[in-house]
């Protein structure tokens, strides 16, 4: 944390914190807050690794991890008072080898029987299989299992194949995967109908702060966040991703689902480490949110081929 930021100069921070994140700690960090028990899973290495598994164990969440040689990455956020900014500084991902990637596809299967949902988030390393997501989402609904899919480009492309019960990018994140820019709110929810007809079965597009949008194949949501004064927004679409899956194994409906998302997104940009949320502060803001009923795309031929869903690898 500092009071201001100079480029090209000497700046000294007033608070350094230490924590663990990244995406699927980030999820798993909420979804403790909100009082489930998960388990979160991924490559580890070096003493980064050690050091991170340790502090998770320490807070009470699992992680069951495939140790690889490459040192997990450390990322920096700047948050700077006087300005209000958050700048993050991230260590590119270290190459992991095709067979590390099967031992933690064979871990995920071995334990996805055990969960009601598998959240698969973030970008895959350098190199990494476009296909794994596909693999895992599938590996889940052979378990029954609900599969949620945060992620963009070829991964979110290749998953799509899989049916996933829910995809969550944000606007810059579907703008990737479609391979074109999105101007406007009618363009990404043209672009959101599109991953529905591809095999999503329920589509969430967050936006910083501006409003999330939200389609299950009928019915188009708009989410507006409650006003807050940020204190760092990083991880907050991991929150949502979070507070979504939370109250859909709940039963709410996509919209409902979404004002929990959205709250728990605001709730983690308020503290200044990623996704140190309280259920408090959640239960808090989720009567801020506004939630709107969109009127239906006028687009012809959209329905959704019959045979899409897969549920075995």
């Amino acid at each position: 944390v500092f009071r201001r930021l100079v480029l090209d100069g000497v700046n000294r921070a007033t608070t350094t914190i230490d924590g663990a994140g990244g995406k699927s700690v980030n999820v798993a960090k909420v979804l403790y807050a909100l009082g489930e028990s998960p388990l979160a899973m991924g490559f580890l290495g070096g003493a980064r690794g050690t050091w991170l598994l340790s502090h998770l164990a320490q807070r009470g969440i699992t992680m069951e991890f495939v140790p690889v040689p490459a040192e997990t990455r450390q990322c920096l956020t700047a948050l700077v008072e006087s300005s209000g900014t958050a700048s993050e500084l991230v260590e590119e991902s270290r190459p992991v080898e095709a067979t590390e990637y099967e031992r933690l596809l064979s871990l995920f299967r071995e334990r996805v029987g055990g969960c009601r949902a598998a959240v698969m988030s973030g970008s895959l390393t350098p190199g990494g299989p476009a296909d794994f997501y596909l693999r895992c989402t599938r590996a889940a609904h052979k378990a029954g299992v609900l599969a949620v899919v945060d992620a963009q480009g070829p991964a979110l492309a290749e998953a799509l194949k899989g049916n996933p019960d829910l995809v969550k990018p944000n606007r810059d994140e579907l703008s990737v995967t479609m391979g074109r820019e999105l101007p406007d709110e009618a363009a990404v929810r043209q672009a959101m109908r599109e991953l529905w007809e591809l095999g999503a079965r329920r589509v969430v597009v967050t936006a910083s702060n501006a409003p999330t949008l939200a389609f299950d194949g009928q019915r188009f949501w708009r989410v507006v966040p409650p006003r807050i004064v940020a204190r760092n927004p990083i991880g907050s679409g991991d929150a949502v991703a979070a507070g979504l899956v939370w109250q859909v194994l709940r039963g709410a409906d996509l919209g409902e689902a979404c004002r929990w998302g959205t709250a728990a997104g605001s709730a983690n940009a308020l503290t200044r480490m990623a996704a140190e949320v309280t259920r408090a502060d959640v239960e808090r803001l989720v009567r801020e949110v506004r939630v709107e009923a969109l009127q239906p795309l006028q687009r012809a031929g959209a329905a959704r081929p019959a045979n899409r869903y897969c549920s075995s690898a």
